[in-house]
This record gives structure tokens, sequence and C-alpha cells, in this order.
């Protein structure tokens, strides 16, 4: 079980639209040192490609500010599912086998189903809401009840963009999707996003998903913008539909090593992730609008700008409040509270 200091959980709230960061120094301060005065060496494992701006500006900014602050640790990087997939590598963590490891909301809902509400569709605003939320008291209901049922600690939260529709007909309403094949996701919550938002589920791996569009097995997917162009949809889809959605959330994740750390090493981890959030935010900013303006010149297919957001919004949180119930309801309910909308 996390423990946490007499005053609670400290937070450092960073945020840059369209990303943020929330920073915990949660639990006891750690009094552990080096082993005869050596180096500590933490391993940070995910699921992106080095090409992703979770890797080379959240995991390796974070390996290259603690490598610079010099404090007696070493960060060292799997990429690409090298530890084993999602569901494995939260085990790993809960059980102390992996330091740290980023995940999506979605799949620690494996563990803690609520925090996956952070997945939900337009749960969050924008940005700043997401920031917002995190930033507020009515966010200790999520991240308290993780701490408790996972036993790991949270470093940060980020956004890495927002989810957006292709196809081969524009969607800009609700009832654009009607009888449409989606591609989402397999997890529950993406799943009941799909029903919030009135589209016709259809589950296909993500490395087939490709293959899907181009042989009419699924006529449209979901996916942010830098997925979206990994993927080089633009080849087998002719519309891409601006409906945000959903804000893609990962969460940075700690095993109980963080006890074994000094206060000056925590502080060090804390300040490298803030760090990365930064660099994430920069990233993704700037590969979506390089990514947009490529496409608007080249005409490789049709951006849909005039998505009626708020009818899809309406739509799912309406959805959402009358579907979801217990801790996850209340979840949902505390992230609403904090909406100017």
């Amino acid at each position: 079980m996390i423990t946490r200091r007499s005053h609670g959980m400290k937070w450092i709230a960073l945020m840059a639209a369209p990303a943020m960061l929330l920073v915990g120094c949660a639990g006891e301060s750690g009094g552990g040192e080096s082993a005869e005065g050596g180096t500590i060496e933490l391993t940070l494992a995910h699921s992106y490609n080095p090409d992703q701006p979770q890797d080379r500006c959240g995991a390796q900014v974070i390996a290259d500010e603690i490598e610079k602050a010099d404090v007696g640790l070493k960060i060292e990087l799997f990429p690409s599912s090298q530890l084993g997939g999602d569901a494995d590598r939260i085990a790993s963590v809960a059980s102390g086998d992996i330091d740290i490891d980023i995940q999506g909301a979605s799949a620690l809902g494996a563990v803690y189903e609520p925090i996956s509400v952070l997945d939900a569709a337009y749960a969050f605003d924008d940005a700043a809401h997401l920031a917002e939320f995190m930033e507020s008291d009515a966010s200790d209901v999520v991240i308290d009840g993780f701490a408790e049922a996972a036993g790991v600690y949270t470093l940060g939260v980020w956004s890495a963009g927002a989810r957006h529709f292709t196809s081969n007909t524009p969607i800009r309403t609700p009832d654009d999707l009607s009888g449409l094949r989606i591609r989402f996701p397999g997890s529950p919550q993406f799943l009941m996003n799909a029903k919030a938002l009135g589209a016709q589920a259809t589950e296909v791996a993500y490395e087939e998903l490709y293959l899907a569009l181009q042989q009419g097995t699924v006529e449209g997917q979901e996916n942010p913008i830098t997925n979206i162009k990994s993927q080089n949809l633009a080849e087998v889809q002719d519309y891409l539909s601006l409906s945000a959605h959903q804000l893609n959330t990962n969460l940075v994740i700690m095993s109980s090593k963080w006890n074994d750390l000094s206060e000056e090493q925590q502080g060090a981890l804390t300040d490298a992730v803030a760090t990365a959030v930064t660099e994430v935010t920069t990233c993704v900013a700037d590969d979506e609008e390089a990514t947009l303006e490529e496409w608007r010149t080249a005409g490789d297919w049709e951006i849909v700008a005039d998505v009626d957001v708020d009818a899809f919004q309406d739509k799912a949180v309406a959805y959402l409040e009358e579907t979801l119930t217990g801790e996850s309801l209340e979840v949902f309910e505390a992230i609403r509270s904090t909406s100017s909308k």
C-alpha cells in the first residue's frame, strides 16, 4: 500500500496546451542511497516507437535530465514493448521488476477500472480542462484510488494529442457515424466511447489497421494525428474529421523503488519528468502543425474542420453519465465538475 506524507500529496502541475504534466511527490521521503556510493539503475519501459513524442521527447528526455543531474541515478530505456505488452508491464511495475513505465489510462484500467475514465470521450473539454482537473482536489478520487489499487506512484500525466476520425465520407455530426464500421481499440473504455459517440465499433489490431481499411473490413478509424501519419492512413482514407473526441492520456508510473531513492534523487526525477512534459508538449504541437500543413499542401485527403464538436460532446456526456456506475461515475462527475462549459 502506498503511504502518504502527513500533509497529503504534493503536486507540481505544469500545463502548456495541448499537453500537460502532473508530477507527484507521493509517499514517505525515501532515505535510501545507492549501494556503497554506486549508481542506482532504473528501468523505464513503454510501448511507443523511438520516433513518437512519448519516447524521443518524453522517456529520452527523462533519461538525459537524470544523467545531467548527476545524483547517482541512471535510467535505461526499453521502448517498443521490449519488456512486454501493456498488461505485462503494469504487473511488472507493481511487482518491482520494472521501475518506471509510461502507460495509457485505458490500459491502467485493467488494475483500477475508474482510471480509464481519463480516456472517456469528451471527459475533458480540452488540455486546459485536463490541467485544471489534475490541479484540483477533485483529482484525488482517481489518483488516490489508483495508488491504493495498483500499489505504484504516479510521477506524471500528459496528453499526447487528441483523437480524430478518418473515413471515406466526411464526419461532421453524430448522425454521420450511422452505419459506418469504425475501428476502435478493444479496451472497455474505448468500446464504451464508440457507443457514446454513436459509432459501430469494430475491433482490429493496430498493426492490422492499414490493411483492414484498404480491404474495407472497416470503413473508418480514430487516432491521434501522430498515429494517423505513422500508419500512412491518407493512402487508404479520403477524409480526416477533426472531432477531437478524446485526449490521449499517458501516465508515468513508478514502482516502490521510489522509496529507495534519496530526497535529492526523488527531486531530480521529479524535475526530469517536468522537463519531459515540456518537451512532449512542444513535440506534439509541432508534429501536429507540421503534419496538418503537409497534408493541406499535398491535398492527399480532405481535412474536415467544421465538425459539430458540441453535438458530439453533448451526446457522449449524456450517455456516459447514464452508463458509468460506482467509482467510475464518481471520477467522470469529478472531471465534469471542473469543466467551464
